[in-house]
């Protein structure tokens, strides 16, 4: 839709009930389009354009179209409304299906008769000076432009399409029957039955009342008024006609003249297209409640998407890894040497620890791929997810759901794998008081060395229970180093134990939140943030369509 039209629907609706049931309409459809039937919101388009182009033109006049079947009357009642010979009469046109118009006060009516689409070869002014002998007479119908549409029933299919275009235009229908094919079922189901939500801007107007017996016609029009009333048109008024012998046109006249001076017809038959095509939208799109996405549903889909990332074997690996690398800093060295043996569980899992293993960068990370198990997994939380949230949506917006939230499952191995790489874990870092252990422990082992060598020196030589000898505590200094440098060492490593696994938990923990977090943005791109999506739309149809429908 061009920025033009935008900006005249603007123009044209700003602070009008008429206009904020327009605007109501336009974002239904909109926010519709994709998951309602095409043609149902293709239609609903078409009616705010049908609107808005109405509510642009002249609002001091009413465009009254004269509609039937072939040998209906329906040119000749045209005629007898207007006074002149301007459509033939008893034959048929089929070298045009071009409507004709009549118009009574021509100023500002001809960009109306532009958008009706009557070219001008086509068109009378009423009032012009060719006929001035005759304009008091007619000035009741000021303001009023008629036209006589081609038959519906006619062979042409041009015919069929003029006919289902200005009726779709019209502010005002005027239907003539005839006496032998009222009830004739191709105007009834295609024309009338369909038009209950227009049934104030038309009116019934059965011809060749003069060839029906006079006790027959009162029976004839009950006739017309119960199948009106089976089609649900109860308002709709009859009214018996001969245009040929002037017989009610007088009437009818009136009647059009009455439409025309209220200027309601207009707004009348725009509240009735705006409300036909929201309760057809509204079918659709039923009336269960708006809901959002339950937060304990989201919690297990992320689940199941850091379970199929492997997300628990990562976090596993980092505890592990910490528990061996800080225990190893802050354990007697001599242990420390003996677990250097074995492999470390994030090198392992050939996951890169970043520059001087400080922070775990995961780029390139080879975890096992989601099992079998784990992937159903997936899949049943997703479908758990869309069947819990679309529980009692009209088909259509289940569909969407469902649809939104698979849509994107193919990319979810590579999706995983980028969010895991793009993880920032410090795994590899050592705490600052175990790099003070570790001195510590490596100078207890350096006096256990010493005290070991003096000792050994001491007891060779005879010296070691020599009163000259260093003492502490009445023990060889040699021995108290030896065995304090062990003992302490031992206790110290096996004190740090409890720190250390305090640490490797806090690491974990800290990982796997990480981690999880950066799961849950896979998890909300893939499946929440679409299915949210459809959420939001289907709340905006239906706070649209309230508008819309509002009295």
């Amino acid at each position: 839709m061009t920025s033009l039209l935008e900006g005249a629907k603007r123009l044209v609706t700003r602070g009008t009930d008429i206009g904020a049931r327009i605007e109501g309409l336009d974002a239904a459809a909109h926010a519709a389009r994709g998951r309602l039937d095409d043609a149902l919101v293709d239609d609903a388009v078409a009616v705010v354009d049908r609107a808005t182009g109405r509510l642009r033109l002249s609002a001091t006049h009413t465009v009254v179209a004269i509609a039937g079947a072939t040998g209906s009357g329906k040119s000749s009642t045209f005629n007898a409304l207007t006074g002149l010979e301007l459509s033939a009469v008893g034959v048929r046109r089929p070298t045009t299906s071009w409507a004709s118009a009549c118009v009574w006060g021509r100023d500002g009516a001809d960009e109306l008769l532009e958008w009706l689409g009557i070219p001008p070869r086509h068109q009378t002014t009423r009032d012009s000076m060719l006929d001035s002998g005759r304009r008091d007479a007619q000035s009741e119908l000021d303001g009023v432009v008629l036209l006589d549409l081609p038959d519906h029933d006619s062979t042409e299919v041009a015919h069929h399409l003029e006919v289902d275009r200005l009726v779709d235009l019209a502010d005002v229908l005027v239907w003539v029957l005839d006496p032998q094919k009222y009830a004739d079922a191709a105007i009834h189901d295609r024309y009338l039955a369909p038009s209950v939500d227009h049934q104030d801007v038309l009116v019934v107007a059965l011809n060749h009342i003069d060839t029906v017996p006079p006790e027959r016609r009162q029976s004839m029009l009950d006739d017309v008024r119960r199948l009106l009333d089976a089609d649900g048109l109860d308002r709709v008024p009859v009214l018996p006609i001969s245009a040929r012998e002037g017989v009610g046109i007088p009437e009818l006249r009136a009647e059009i003249a009455r439409r025309a001076a209220e200027k309601q017809s207009t707004r009348l038959r725009l509240d009735a297209d705006i409300r036909s095509a929201a309760s057809r939208l509204e079918a659709a799109s039923g009336d269960a409640p708006t809901r959002v996405l339950p937060a304990e549903r989201v919690a297990a889909l992320d689940d199941a998407f850091a379970d199929a990332a492997g997300v628990p074997i990562v976090v596993d690996a980092v505890e592990r890894s910490t528990r061996m690398r800080v225990g190893r800093a802050t354990g007697w060295p001599v242990v420390g040497w003996l677990s250097r043996m074995k492999s470390d569980p994030v090198k392992a899992l050939e996951l890169d620890l970043g520059d001087d293993s400080r922070e775990f960068a995961g780029r390139g990370p080879t975890l096992p791929q989601a099992t079998q198990v784990q992937r159903a997994r997936v899949d049943g939380e997703v479908r758990a997810l869309a069947d819990d949230v679309s529980a009692g949506l009209a088909q259509p917006w289940v569909e969407a759901v469902r649809r939104a939230s698979t849509a994107r499952l193919d990319e979810l191995g590579d999706r995983l794998d980028a969010a895991l790489a793009a993880a920032q874990i410090k795994a590899g870092r050592t705490p600052w008081w175990a790099h003070l252990v570790r001195i510590l422990q490596w100078l207890l082992l350096a006096a256990a060395v010493g005290g070991l060598v003096w000792t050994g020196v001491l007891a060779a030589t005879g010296k070691l229970q020599d009163s000259d000898t260093p003492q502490f505590g009445g023990i060889a200094l040699a021995l108290v180093l030896l065995v304090g440098g062990l003992v302490l060492g031992i206790a110290i490593g096996l004190v740090c134990r409890l720190a250390v696994a305090g640490v490797a938990s806090d690491r974990a923990e800290e990982a796997d939140q990480r981690l999880r977090e950066a799961v849950r943005e896979v998890s909300h791109e893939l499946v929440v943030d679409p299915v949210e999506v459809e959420l939001a739309a289907y709340t905006s149809v239906r706070t649209a369509l309230g508008k819309a429908l509002s009295a």
